[in-house]
């Protein structure tokens, strides 16, 4: 944008003019004799030879103001050279940025992704993640500009949860700040056909990704070869024939429901030590909520609904169920897990474990209904949502684990019962 000034104009009063040059003439010449004006009112020469004295002022001071509004104009000049020059050096770059004045608002990013090829959700300099190509998107897309893009604190970017790697999302929620004009169709044209944007939606000022989502549903396909014990072979038939009783899906949920409430979970992440706040996390459900038969495999699906969740914690939590409904260890070491002691637990692969949705039933309560802002809900896109599950991120599950038995593999390798030691006993007065 070129610089703003105001000029000297046409209409200048000059009225006012010549009453400041006539006030301080009197002024500067205090120190010299006064001239003789004759008294003689007939000729009004005293009169004259003062309007004479005025007109030359009011002359010299114009010869002297159109000198200084000469030379302001020369410089403007000069610098609308220099801005216009600078903006057309700008405008050859790769990426022309968008030179957008109105004022940013707060959104949010309804979108889903299929995290096989990825790095985890959250940037990471040099390493191929999901924040990287949806702020590559909006960059192209010229909704935000390339400071926006290398420091995103600048926009205020906040991530409803986050995914580690191989790590899939059905139902994700991003807020940032982007201009009025903004609209998924420009962002999806420049981001890959694994990652898609559902919706986009104005959200109040104050909205904060903590304070006001509620709990987030995970869902895990695991096939069913984890319950057995014999990885290849059951009853001499191949384990992908193998199909779940009623009794045994009993068991699974009653396993599940061990680890529903509120419990300290530091032995299912990395760095946090057993008394920290932070360990402790509320499990509202976990269960099977479904079976379904995919390439003459079947797979169970579980949900796990919480209000929050650590790194890694959802696939230790699939570990150890996949160990007690395969008797590597027994229900009552749920117990001992949730103590001070530390155990190793196994990661279960990330093959399967996909963010289904993110809830914000209070936002959508106190501000959904204003008239001014919508519910963060997905009904209006569910279609769309379910038809992009099922295409790339469920599909390329089954087809994974048939090509490369990811699962199988995993249980011959890492689920022993030598992986569910314990690994010390932490004392009450190393813990700071």
């Amino acid at each position: 944008m070129l610089p703003n000034y105001r000029g000297s104009s046409s209409n200048c009063p000059l009225w006012h003019l010549c009453v400041i040059c006539v006030s301080l003439q009197p002024r500067n010449n205090l120190h010299k004799k006064k001239p003789k004006v004759r008294t003689n009112m007939s000729n009004g020469g005293k009169y004259i030879k003062l309007s004479v004295e005025v007109k030359n002022v009011v002359q010299n001071n114009y010869e002297t103001s159109d000198a200084v509004a000469s030379n302001k104009r020369q410089k403007l000049d000069e610098n609308y050279e220099i801005v216009r020059r600078a903006l057309e050096v700008e405008a050859a770059g790769d990426i022309v940025e968008k030179k957008n004045f109105s004022k940013r608002k707060n959104f949010v990013i309804m979108l889903g992704y299929r995290g096989r090829d990825y790095f985890g959700m959250q940037i990471n300099r040099g390493t191929k993640t999901i924040e990287e190509s949806l702020l590559s998107a909006l960059l192209k897309a010229n909704f935000i500009t390339k400071d926006q893009f290398e420091d995103v604190r600048l926009l205020r970017f906040q991530r409803a949860a986050r995914t580690d790697k191989g790590v899939s999302a059905v139902r994700q929620i991003v807020s940032l700040l982007l201009p009025q004009e903004v609209n998924k169709e420009d962002v999806n044209k420049h981001l890959p056909n694994d990652i898609r944007v559902f919706d986009i939606q104005r959200v109040i000022k104050t909205f904060n990704k903590d304070q006001n989502f509620l709990k987030l549903d995970i869902d895990d396909e695991i096939d069913e070869e984890q319950r057995l014990k014999d990885l290849s072979v059951i009853n001499g038939k191949p384990y992908k024939e193998f199909r779940l009783t009623p009794e045994m899906l009993d068991k699974l949920n009653n396993v599940l429901k061990l680890f529903e409430g509120t419990h300290n979970f530091h032995n299912f992440t990395s760095k946090i030590r057993p008394l920290d706040p932070s360990a402790r996390r509320y499990i509202i459900h976990f269960r099977c909520i479904e079976t379904f038969v995919a390439n003459n495999m079947e797979f169970a699906v579980l949900e796990v609904k919480g209000q929050s969740f650590m790194l890694h914690q959802i696939r230790k939590m699939v570990s150890l169920v996949i160990g007690i409904c395969r008797n590597i260890v027994s229900s009552d070491f749920v117990k001992d897990v949730f103590s001070l002691e530390k155990y190793d637990i196994p990661i279960a692969p990330g093959l399967g474990l996909s963010l289904h949705f993110v809830h914000y039933s209070y936002y959508n309560k106190r501000y959904g209904k204003d008239g001014i802002h919508k519910t963060l809900e997905w009904q209006d896109c569910n279609e769309e949502v379910e038809k992009f599950y099922k295409e790339y991120i469920l599909q390329d599950i089954i087809d994974t684990e048939t090509l490369n038995n990811v699962m199988l593999n995993w249980l011959a390798i890492y689920l022993t019962p030598k992986r569910f030691a314990s690994k010390e006993f932490v004392a009450c007065e190393d813990i700071e």
